[in-house]
C-alpha cells in the first residue's frame, strides 16, 4: 500500500515527523517498507502564463512565447511542444535553475531568437514518463509561485507491507485509522453525503451466484462527459500512489479504492443488455479483458454478465466490449461484495494481480459498499458532470458475514503477554480499536465492527492489545520452568545410540528427503505401491519413500561424481508404507540404514587398496545387533530382494520374523542410479533393535579352561551357521565359547565337502573339569552333528 505523508496528515496529523510515524506504523504490524520522495531534485521552477506564442521565424518545429513568471517584464522563451499556446498556465524553469539529471538553465539563442528559459514538461522534471508537451496547469494556478509549492512536492510516499489479515488497510482510510489509535487522535475524513438522484433510469440485478457475492450495488449515471480532465489534485494523489491517470472515470474508481480500500468498475451502460447478472462463468466461456487478451473461463469463476454475455470477471478485471471509452455517455457503476474465496487463486490462474483481486483475495468491509458508491458518484459528477440515478442493490443476508463476538479473558491476556495490563487501560484500546466492549470481573466481551474481518478469536483480541500498548513497553523476562526428571527405561537403546554406534565405525549421518523420485524406488522396489504426492515440489520428488535406500544412494552418487572414493552414511528416519487398514491409508515405520561404497579403508602405506564388500557391511549390522545383548536372537538367511544382487543379499530375522535386508545393490541398476563401482546397503526396523538385554554380573572362573578342536566334514552348501548354531542349542555343560577358525576344500576332502574346523572352549566356575566331563561334552557335540547333518569327523 503506497501513500503520500500529506494525504495521510490530511485525515490525521500527529505530532511526529516522518521517521518516528514510520516507525510508530512499523512496531504497530504495519512494516514501512520504504519512504521515498515524491519528486526528484530541482529548483528555481515556477508557475507561469503564456501570454503571448508565435511561429519561430527560422524553425517550423519551434514557436517564440512571452511569459509571465509574475516579474515585471515578460520572459521570452523558445518552445517546441505541440501543446504550447496563448493563455495556458505552464511550469516555467528559470535562467539558474537545477532539473533532475543535474541539467542547469542557461541563456540561449535557438536559431536566432533568445531563449531565457525553458517550458518543461512531466517527465522533464521526473515526474512522469510523459513526453508528449508541456504541463498545463489550471486556470487559477497562481503565477510566480514557485512549483514544488504549488504541488506540494516535499512530500514523500510511504509503502507499506501489510501482512494479509491487515486487508482493513489497504485504503488511506485504515491506516488514519490506525494512526489515530495510535496517538490518541480523531480521524477528519473527508464528507460523504448521498448523492440526490435526478432520473429514474436503473438497471435490475441478479444474484444467481448469491454464495460468492452477497451483496451487489448498481447505479445509472447518465450525462457523463469523459472527456474532462481529471484535476490536478486527484491525479497527483493517484501518482504518488504509483496508479497511472487514465481517465476520469477510472481515475475516480481508482482514487475511491486508494481512499476507502474498497474496489469499484464502471461499465458503459448503452452496451449492456438486460439485467446485470453475477453468476458463475460457463464452461470454457470465452471473455476478452481490457487489456485485449482473449481468456477462457471455467465454471467456478465469478462473472459480471448481463442477458448476453459475459461483462467482467468479478473483482479480477473489466472486459472490453462493456468497457468506458472516450464516447461513453452514460456508464453503470458497481460497487459490491465478493466472497474471498471466490475470488483467491483465480486472477492468478490467468497470470494477473489487480488492485481489486489484491484487496478482494483478502477481503473488503461488508458495509462499505454504498459509501464507496456514494464517493464515487460524488466525485464523477463533480470532475464529468452527468446526472445519477437510484441505487440498486441485490443482496442475501445468509451469505453477508455477520458481526463477530469475542471474549476476552483477563488472565489469557495476562498469560499470554506475561504481564498485567490495568483493565481501564486495556478497555480503552478496543473502544479506541473502534469495538463496542462490554467488562465484567473475569473478561471483556468485545462486539468486533465489520472493517475488521480479521478479528475472529481471542488471540486476535491479544495481539491488538499488545500492539496498541506497545511491544516496546512489555519487559523482556526469562521464563520461569521447573525442570522434571524423565523416566528413562534403561534397557533401551536410543536412536543416538545406534547412530553413534555406526559413527564410530566410520559413518557419517545423513538426512535425505521423505520425497523420491518414482522412477528411481520403481526399479528398486517394484512390488511396492508408493504414495503419489497430488502437489509435488518437482517431478524428481513426488513420491513417499518406502525404503531409506533411494535417499542414501543418491547421497553416494552425488558423493562419488565430486571424487569421494570412499563413503559410508547411515540415517534413520520413517517410511511410508501404502496400508488400507491403516490411518489415513498409510503406515509410518521407523527404520535405520546405511549404506557403504568405494574403498574399505583410506589410502595408507599399510593397508591395500581393498574395496567395501558383503562381509564389511555385514560386521556393521553385527555390531549394532550385538549392541542388544541378544546377538543369538537375529539370523542371516540368503534371500532374494528386487533391489539386490541375487547372489550378495540376505534377509535378518529375529525370532523368525523378517526385520531387515542387507547386501550389494544389484549390478543392472548401478549406473541408473548414478553408481560408480559396487555399493552395499542395509535397512532395519529400528524397533526391532532398540531394546537390549541389560548385562547381568557374574563371577569370573580361577579354574583353567579346556580346548576340544573338531575338524568335520560337510556338504559344502550346508551353511556354518547353521552348524554353530545347532551347537549352542545342544546345551553342552560349561560351553564358554566357540568358534569356527579353519575352513577347507581340496585334497583329502571329497567333492561337493568341506572341511570345517571348530573350537570348543569348556570352563567351569567353581573347579577344575575332568576329563571324562570334557569328553560326554564333546561326544555330545560329535553325535548330534553325525545325526543332525550327516557330519563325520575329517581323518
Amino acid at each position: 500500500m503506497k501513500f503520500s505523508e500529506k494525504w495521510l496528515r490530511s485525515w490525521v496529523n500527529p505530532t511526529l515527523d516522518q521517521v518516528q510515524l514510520a516507525e510508530q506504523l512499523s512496531m504497530a504490524g504495519l512494516e514501512v517498507d520504504d519512504i521515498t520522495p515524491v519528486a526528484e531534485a530541482f529548483n528555481s521552477v515556477v508557475v507561469g502564463e503564456v501570454v503571448k506564442c508565435w511561429q519561430h521565424p527560422d524553425a517550423d518545429k519551434l514557436q517564440v512565447t512571452e511569459v509571465n513568471i509574475g516579474t515585471d517584464e515578460p520572459t521570452t522563451i523558445v518552445c517546441g511542444a505541440p501543446n504550447c499556446r496563448q493563455g495556458i498556465k505552464v511550469a516555467v524553469a528559470t535562467v539558474g535553475a537545477v532539473l533532475p539529471g543535474d541539467f542547469k538553465i542557461k541563456k540561449a539563442k535557438l536559431r536566432g531568437q533568445p531563449s531565457l528559459g525553458m517550458l518543461c514538461s512531466n517527465a522533464e522534471l521526473g515526474l512522469s514518463d510523459d513526453h508528449d508537451g508541456i504541463v498545463e496547469l489550471p486556470a487559477d494556478a497562481p503565477i510566480g509561485m514557485d512549483y514544488r509549492e504549488y504541488l506540494e512536492l516535499n512530500d514523500v510516499t510511504f509503502d507499506v507491507d501489510l501482512t494479509p489479515n491487515r486487508a482493513d488497510c489497504l485504503g488511506l482510510r485504515g491506516i488514519a485509522r490506525e494512526v489515530g489509535v495510535l496517538n490518541r487522535m480523531t480521524v477528519t475524513e473527508p464528507e460523504i453525503n448521498e448523492v440526490k438522484t435526478s432520473h429514474d433510469q436503473s438497471r435490475s440485478i441478479e444474484l444467481v451466484a448469491a454464495e460468492a457475492c452477497p451483496r451487489y450495488l448498481g447505479r445509472v449515471v447518465t450525462n457523463v462527459n469523459i472527456q474532462a480532465e481529471t484535476p490536478l489534485w486527484l491525479r497527483e494523489r493517484l501518482r504518488r500512489s504509483g496508479v497511472r491517470s487514465i481517465d476520469p472515470v477510472v481515475d475516480v474508481t481508482n482514487y475511491v479504492l486508494l481512499e476507502l480500500g474498497h474496489p469499484m468498475h464502471a461499465f458503459d451502460n448503452d452496451k449492456l443488455s438486460g439485467a446485470v447478472q453475477i453468476r458463475m462463468a460457463k464452461a470454457n466461456e470465452k471473455l476478452t479483458l481490457l487489456d485485449g487478451n482473449e481468456v477462457t473461463l471455467q465454471d467456478d469463476v465469478l462473472v459480471i454478465a448481463d442477458a448476453d454475455k459475459a461483462l467482467a470477471m468479478a473483482g479480477i478485471f473489466g472486459g472490453e466490449a462493456s468497457g468506458v471509452t472516450a464516447e461513453s455517455s452514460t456508464i453503470f457503476l458497481e460497487s459490491a461484495f465478493f466472497a474471498p474465496e471466490a475470488i483467491a487463486g483465480r486472477a492468478r490462474r490467468f497470470g494477473l494481480h489487480t488492485d481489486a483481486s489484491h484487496r478482494y483475495e483478502r477481503g473488503v468491509d461488508p458495509e462499505l459498499q454504498r459509501t464507496a458508491m456514494e464517493r464515487a458518484t460524488q466525485l464523477i459528477i463533480d470532475i464529468c458532470g452527468g446526472e445519477a440515478g437510484p441505487v440498486i442493490e441485490a443482496k442475501d443476508e445468509r451469505y453477508l458475514p455477520q458481526p463477530q463476538s469475542v471474549k476476552l479473558r483477563k488472565e489469557r491476556l495476562a498469560n499470554v503477554l506475561g504481564i498485567r495490563i490495568a483493565d481501564d487501560e486495556v478497555t480503552e484500546i478496543l473502544q479506541r480499536l473502534g469495538f463496542t466492549v462490554e467488562a465484567d470481573a473475569e473478561a471483556w466481551q468485545v462486539s468486533v465492527p465489520t472493517f475488521r474481518f480479521d478479528i475472529a478469536i481471542e488471540e486476535d483480541l491479544i495481539e491488538e492489545v499488545a500492539r496498541i500498548y506497545g511491544y516496546h513497553r512489555i519487559e523482556a523476562t526469562a521464563p520461569a520452568a521447573q525442570l522434571r526428571m524423565v523416566p528413562r527405561q534403561e534397557a533401551q537403546l536410543t536412536t543416538n545410540k545406534l547412530k553413534n554406534l555406526l559413527v564410530h565405525r566410520g559413518y557419517q549421518e545423513a538426512i535425505t528427503y521423505s520425497f523420491v523420485d518414482p522412477k528411481h524406488q520403481a526399479m528398486l522396489f517394484d512390488d511396492s505401491a508408493a504414495l503419489t504426492l497430488p502437489f509435488p515440489i518437482s517431478v524428481e520428488m513426488s513420491s513417499m519413500r518406502v525404503s531409506l535406500w533411494p535417499g542414501l544412494i543418491g547421497a553416494v552418487a552425488h558423493n562419488q561424481k565430486r571424487q569421494q572414493q570412499s563413503l559410508a552414511f547411515c540415517e534413520t528416519g520413517l517410511r511410508f508404507l501404502p496400508d488400507d487398514k491403516a490411518e489415513n491409508g498409510v503406515t509410518q515405520q521407523a527404520m535405520i540404514a546405511g549404506i557403504r561404497g568405494g574403498k574399505a579403508n583410506a589410502e595408507h602405506w599399510n593397508e591395500g587398496e581393498r574395496a567395501v564388500d558383503f562381509f564389511d557391511i555385514k560386521g556393521d549390522v553385527e555390531a549394532l545387533l550385538a549392541a542388544t545383548g541378544e546377538a543369538g536372537q537375529y539370523t542371516f538367511v540368503a534371500d532374494s530382494h528386487p533391489a539386490l544382487h541375487p547372489g550378495q543379499s540376505a534377509a535378518i530375522f529375529k525370532n523368525g520374523k523378517t526385520v531387515g535386508y542387507l547386501g550389494a545393490v544389484h549390478p543392472q541398476f548401478e549406473k541408473k542410479l548414478g553408481l560408480n563401482g559396487r555399493t552395499f546397503v542395509f535397512e532395519l526396523e529400528l524397533s526391532a533393535v532398540q531394546q537390549r538385554r541389560l548385562p547381568a554380573a557374574q563371577p569370573i572362573s580361577r579354574f583353567p579352561s579346556i580346548r576340544r578342536d573338531l575338524a568335520i566334514v560337510v556338504p559344502t552348501q550346508l551353511a556354518a551357521g547353521e552348524i554353530l548354531k545347532a551347537i549352542e542349542n545342544v546345551g553342552v555343560n560349561h560351553l564358554v565359547d566357540l568358534n569356527l577358525f579353519d575352513v577347507y576344500e581340496g585334497s583329502g576332502v571329497a567333492d561337493g565337502y568341506r572341511s570345517l574346523a571348530l573350537s570348543l572352549i569348556l570352563q567351569h566356575t567353581e573347579r577344575t573339569l575332568e576329563d571324562q566331563e570334557i569328553n560326554a561334552a564333546v561326544k555330545a557335540v560329535v553325535e548330534m552333528l553325525t545325526n543332525e547333518f550327516g557330519a563325520t569327523l575329517r581323518e
